[in-house]
């Protein structure tokens, strides 16, 4: 692979309280994934997180998450197909607007949290958010997680009429199975820059990555997540960065990789 997007998720702070250093890291990313305020963000946050992208000429991409502030999106709610689908447009209309406000068009559109990873394991929800994406703009790319599950992804998205981009972590661990470790058990994020670039560059240049336990599993994906929220986020998305471009990898933004 001689191109691959570099994706943060950003715009997560909420009324009082900042999360994340969003100007900082808008410098060194290629896309930007930003809360629609049911997880985290406030529309105020919305309009300035999507100028912010629009000045530094960064690809923009909602990030709708289940209706949980308390728990940042990373609580799986038992919400009903209609209910999921329903969320999603309402967060990724609201975005949309604040884009069109600024602008800017809407690129793609990724799930957060908890709705991303049970997407993972379960087709009927992957099915339903994809069809939410469709219903609001079927040009709009949906990000799912590379990896073993791929092919059914691409083959939901194909039926549903949708785009796929695939996506892999270099600041988190995988399980032996190729998903993402959970956040409640030990070693599941990445803070060291070095060994995150490592992995980052491994995903980009091989088709890779190392699991827990050792195991090779591959992977293509064509967009790479440092999360906003780890405290290192800067660092480690510059390491990743420089470490990509040091290696004759072009960075482009979500769709122009």
């Amino acid at each position: 692979m001689t191109c691959i997007d570099l994706n943060s998720d950003i715009g997560e702070s909420f009324g009082a309280y900042t999360m994340g250093m969003d100007e900082a890291v808008l410098e060194v990313i290629t896309s930007a994934n930003i809360a629609c305020g049911w997880h985290a963000g406030d529309p105020m946050v919305m309009d300035k997180t999507v100028r912010a992208a629009a000045h530094c000429q960064v690809s923009v991409g909602a990030h709708p998450g289940y209706p949980d502030l308390m728990g940042f999106g990373r609580r799986s709610l038992n919400c009903s197909p209609r209910e999921v689908r329903n969320y999603v447009i309402y967060q990724v209309g609201a975005l949309r607007a604040f884009c069109r406000a600024s602008g800017i068009g809407l690129a793609h559109v990724k799930p957060h949290g908890a709705l991303y990873n049970t997407a993972v394991a379960d087709p009927e929800l992957s099915r339903i958010l994809m069809e939410a994406v469709a219903a609001v703009d079927p040009s709009l790319y949906y990000v799912a997680l590379a990896g073993a599950g791929a092919a059914e992804i691409q083959h939901q998205a194909d039926t549903v009429g949708i785009r796929v981009m695939f996506e892999a972590f270099p600041d988190r661990t995988y399980t032996p199975e190729g998903r993402l470790t959970p956040r409640n058990q030990p070693n599941a994020v990445i803070h060291d820059p070095d060994q995150a670039a490592r992995r980052a560059l491994q995903m980009a240049k091989d088709g890779s990555v190392t699991a827990s336990d050792g195991t090779i599993i591959a992977l293509s994906a064509q967009t790479l997540c440092v999360h906003g929220d780890n405290p290192r986020a800067l660092a480690l998305v510059k390491t990743i960065r420089n470490t990509l471009t040091a290696a004759g990898i072009t960075l482009q933004a979500m769709g122009q990789a």
